[in-house]
């Protein structure tokens, strides 16, 4: 046996690098966004946007991936949303320079790292909805001497965090008036933990909610920036709020930043299932977006009648919904020809295996050149694809013809 160690070039083998071809140098299981949908998907949401007299500023926690957030920025988006101060500075350190932080900014330890932001010449914004954030905020912000640009929260009864009503944001806005370490900038919402038996006329509801709130607040003359921003949306009713934003003429008054993110790379679960139903919703809109995330994987067994054996588990892929196969394809062929795979079905993940039943006969020698065989590929369709981003550190974009042109990291 040989103790010799593998040189540097054999021990990268297998990497994604930009020429590999995905059906023969990439190790899999690998995640993989096709090119051609994603240059649609930038392209389709930065026009829907604008159409509607409002900015996009995409919520990064989705890919966490700096050289998308570049691609939405070169896009026309107006900023990057964020989730949580680490990820602020990430985006930060890749070049991104205004972000919208659409959750409490609460803990030292992370109001340090956002006034490290603002001392570098970040553009930031972060939202509150107590007298307790307020004070703790001010105090530390007036002892770093910066000045920190909130937006009120406004929630619903039932849902996560905000005011929930437009007393509640009102008296908040009274109060941070009062602390010259914070300044005013405008409303913030979210209409994604809208529920009930008519989800359309809750959110539809919630969202003049907002805009009224926001009127208020000008009326009363409380927020203190001279181009207040008014945000909501998630990925599923962005259609909705924007259309009330748009009705309710708020770009007189107010900037209307939209901030969906999975569009990005949209789905094949609840996203496209949502996109079903927001082009019922607006038939003058001809074409939704496309689903460009896919993890590839390849049968590692084939171990009893109407039985395939996947590598891939949930290390590798969301599951909140099961994945789909999508198509099949044999390791190394060139010309990437790909294989039916009607009547396959995912039934369960483990860890790292996937477990597909197959359509009768689809393993029997009599299936002809299509039989599955082991070591062929499959490329499976996700769900909610913020559960698919973070399980990988690399990200292949592949052309039309299946070539690596593109390795992406993610910064999670």
């Amino acid at each position: 046996m040989s103790d010799s160690i593998p040189d540097h070039e054999e021990l990268h083998k297998g990497m994604p690098q930009s020429g590999n071809r995905l059906l023969a140098d990439v190790s899999l299981p690998a995640a993989v966004i096709h090119e051609p949908a994603l240059a649609y998907n930038l392209a389709w949401m930065q026009r829907f946007c604008e159409a509607h007299g409002a900015r996009l500023a995409p919520h990064g926690k989705t890919t966490m991936c700096p050289e998308l957030f570049q691609r939405q920025l070169a896009a026309g988006a107006w900023g990057i949303t964020l989730a949580t101060a680490p990820q602020c500075r990430a985006a930060f350190r890749h070049g991104v320079h205004r972000m919208l932080m659409a959750n409490q900014l609460v803990g030292e330890a992370n109001m340090a790292i956002v006034a490290g932001l603002i001392e570098a010449g970040a553009d930031f914004y972060c939202v509150v909805d107590s007298i307790a954030n307020v004070e703790q905020l001010s105090h530390y912000f007036t002892a770093r001497g910066l000045r920190l640009k909130v937006l009120i929260e406004l929630g619903m009864p039932g849902g996560r965090c905000g005011c929930r009503d437009t007393d509640e944001v009102m008296a908040l806005a009274e109060r941070i008036d009062s602390e010259q370490a914070l300044v005013l900038s405008g409303l913030e919402g979210y209409e994604g933990v809208v529920h009930g038996n008519e989800p359309e006329r809750a959110v539809r509801a919630y969202a003049w909610q907002l805009v009224e709130a926001a009127q208020a607040l000008e009326r009363d003359a409380l927020i203190e920036t001279p181009q207040p921003l008014i945000t909501a949306s998630g990925s599923a009713w962005y259609d909705m709020i924007a259309g009330v934003f748009h009705e309710a003429r708020l770009s007189a008054q107010f900037v209307p930043v939209l901030r969906p993110g999975c569009y990005v790379v949209h789905d094949h679960g609840i996203y496209r299932q949502a996109q079903r139903e927001l082009l019922g919703r607006q038939p003058q809109i001809e074409r939704g977006l496309k689903p460009a995330l896919e993890i590839f994987a390849q049968v590692i067994s084939l171990p009893e009648p109407g039985l395939a054996i996947i590598g891939m588990g949930k290390r590798d892929i969301g599951h909140d919904q099961l994945p789909e196969p999508l198509r099949r394809y044999r390791e190394g062929d060139e010309r990437g020809r790909s294989l039916p795979v009607e009547g396959w079905r995912l039934t369960k993940l483990m860890d790292q295996h996937a477990f597909v039943q197959l359509p009768a006969d689809e393993d029997e020698p009599g299936a002809g050149n299509g039989r599955v065989r082991v070591g062929d590929i499959i490329a499976f369709g996700v769900s909610h694809p913020c559960l698919t981003f973070d399980k990988w550190r690399r990200i292949c974009r592949v052309d039309e013809r299946l070539e690596v042109v593109e390795v992406m990291q993610t910064c999670f």
